[in-house]
């Protein structure tokens, strides 16, 4: 499989200007080849493919000569880059439910990563030695295993990265025997079927003062004006933080829950029509279902446990003793049933439901099997009896 390394750059004042060179250009290129395509189509309605593009890259060169000072694989990745915003197009507009939109061109400050996809580049003394660039100071935190396959420096606001794309064998667990049951919300993060409580942090509500004030300095600022670009500056960092304080606590959340279970299932959630109420689009924006239930499929991949999405119909509604429907407003925080008397938290009656809609199914798949083999057994023995 393959696994991600990120790590943090201290590049020179005089690398930095290189690498912000760098990016430029890539982002020219690819706006170039953009439009390329866009003419070609609309003048001989015919498609360009990337092969075509990258076999352009001596001549650019010769145009251009900004373009020799960048690695050759640096430019074909942009390219390769381009051509996968295509085929995604495509395949968009094969599923006609789904909303399509066009590649579109890339501002500077939207395009902010570029990729060494083979070679032209190496770790050596704790530093990232760069084709065209030269060695920039690394900050090592873990060590890589595995077989290093891309490296693409990345730049976030005034911050510069290094992403290791790394192919890895797996690393098994071993067995604890425990499945859980989760349901996610925004009362509680998540509350599991065993009981136990993870509490929503709340990092967007609790920065949501500093965040506005920040944010009424910068739409006060003239536009086009370098103090406007500075407040720009101070409340993208904001945001910045925000997002990496919740990625620190679903990374934490998510290998707490692959450690201590074999088997975890989670509700198949549509977030996007759920976004949709405006009155809780913030609240689970803030949570970020979506990226912790993938932190935790990732991480269950690697150690050989199970991710499970069960349908999210009427978990809260049925009762998880006696299976009976109570139905309750969002205000209803504890489920009380009048055909068997359970009362328990809501969201612990849902997250029971969860988990025995996977564990019903087992039970049946299993049963299924047994009745299949006496089946076979009757079978068997009527054949040897006319024998």
């Amino acid at each position: 499989m393959i696994k991600t390394y990120k790590y943090r750059l201290y590049p020179t004042s005089q690398q930095i200007i290189i690498l912000n060179k760098i990016l430029g250009m890539c982002c020219w290129l690819y706006n170039s080849a953009l439009q390329q395509r866009i003419e070609i189509y609309q003048k001989y309605k015919k498609g360009i493919n990337c092969t075509y593009q990258q076999n352009e890259l001596p001549n650019c060169k010769k145009e251009i000569p900004e373009f020799n000072n960048i690695y050759s694989q640096v430019l074909q990745n942009v390219l390769k880059r381009l051509d996968n915003t295509y085929q995604s197009f495509f395949k968009r507009l094969q599923l006609k439910d789904m909303k399509v939109g066009f590649p579109r061109f890339k501002s500077k400050n939207r395009y902010d990563s570029f990729t060494y996809t083979q070679t032209g580049f190496k770790i050596i003394n704790r530093k990232l030695r760069l084709s065209k660039i030269g060695d920039i100071k690394l900050k090592i935190n873990r060590e890589i295993k595995g077989i290093i396959k891309t490296c693409t420096i990345k730049k976030d606001i005034d911050r510069w990265y290094v992403c290791f794309s790394v192919e890895i064998g797996f690393n098994i667990l071993p067995k604890t025997g425990k499945s859980i049951g989760i349901d996610v919300g925004i009362t509680n993060f998540a509350v599991l079927s065993d009981g136990n409580i993870i509490e929503n942090p709340k990092f967007l509500k609790k920065s949501e003062k500093q965040l506005k004030r920040k944010q009424r300095r910068l739409s006060s600022k003239k536009k086009g004006s370098n103090n406007r670009k500075k407040q720009r500056l101070l409340v993208a960092k904001q945001h910045r933080k925000i997002r990496e304080q919740r990625n620190d606590f679903h990374h934490k959340e998510s290998r707490k829950l692959v450690n201590n279970y074999d088997t975890i299932i989670f509700e198949d959630l549509q977030i996007k029509n759920m976004m949709k109420n405006h009155k809780l689009a913030k609240a689970i924006s803030d949570v970020a279902w979506n990226q912790f239930i993938n932190f935790t499929k990732y991480k269950a991949e690697e150690a050989g446990r199970k991710v499970i999405l069960v349908n999210p119909k009427n978990t809260s509604i049925i009762c998880s003793r006696c299976g009976e429907k109570v139905h309750k407003t969002l205000k209803d925080r504890m489920h009380c049933c009048s055909f068997c008397g359970l009362e328990i938290n809501r969201d612990l009656n849902a997250a029971i439901n969860i988990l025995d809609r996977v564990r019903n199914t087992q039970i049946y798949a299993c049963g299924e099997i047994l009745a299949q083999a006496d089946s076979m057994k009757q079978e068997y023995a009527n054949g040897l009896l006319r024998a």
